[in-house]
């Protein structure tokens, strides 16, 4: 019992160092942000059609991505055609990406503005966060695709080599070589 006493106490004064404006305003400073929602870091994010974690399960399932199969195009041994169609794959993919981040800022913005004008319609407000998901699931839509479609242009042995190369090869699940 002394040993859960020690650690209850350790608990109420790790709390208790925890400035009482952190335990109450979470979003303190974010209400000067341009988009409430959005930092601008990830507006910048999207705006250049980054990745953000959204292909992780393509990513961490042996399908790689475009970006990072270019980067290691000489340990994996691309041919010339391969990396002719990655770097084919990885543009188109950009273009799209900026595109839908772009369409994405601008719901958050249409977002932000019903609000910050003070009266927010019920059918508008519903409107505007169907556009908004709708457009977030495009985005991930994109880049998950995009590594479906990269996993087709590289041979069995150059994927395992990818998930050695990026940290993926333990934890394979036997999976590692089937061709999607």
């Amino acid at each position: 019992m002394p040993r859960v006493a020690s650690i209850a106490a350790c608990l109420v004064l790790a709390a208790a160092a925890i400035p009482v404006s952190a335990q109450h305003q979470p979003y303190a400073g974010q209400s000067e942000r341009e988009l409430k929602a959005l930092s601008a870091e990830e507006v910048k994010q999207y705006m250049a059609g980054a990745g953000m974690g959204y292909a992780k399960p393509a990513e961490l399932n042996h399908f790689p991505g475009p970006m990072h199969v270019l980067e290691l195009a000489d340990q994996l041994k691309l041919t010339a055609e391969q990396r002719a169609a990655t770097r084919k794959l990885m543009d188109a993919h950009k273009a799209e990406a900026r595109g839908l981040g772009s369409e994405l800022v601008a719901a958050e913005r249409e977002l932000d503005q019903l609000f910050s004008a003070g009266r927010v319609d019920e059918a508008v407000l519903a409107r505007a966060v169907r556009t908004s998901a709708a457009i977030v699931g495009e985005y991930r839509l994109s880049h998950l695709e995009t590594h479906r479609r990269m996993r087709a242009l590289l041979s069995d042995e150059q994927v395992k080599r990818y998930d050695e190369l990026r940290g993926y090869a333990s934890g394979s699940g036997g999976r590692h070589h089937q061709k999607h």
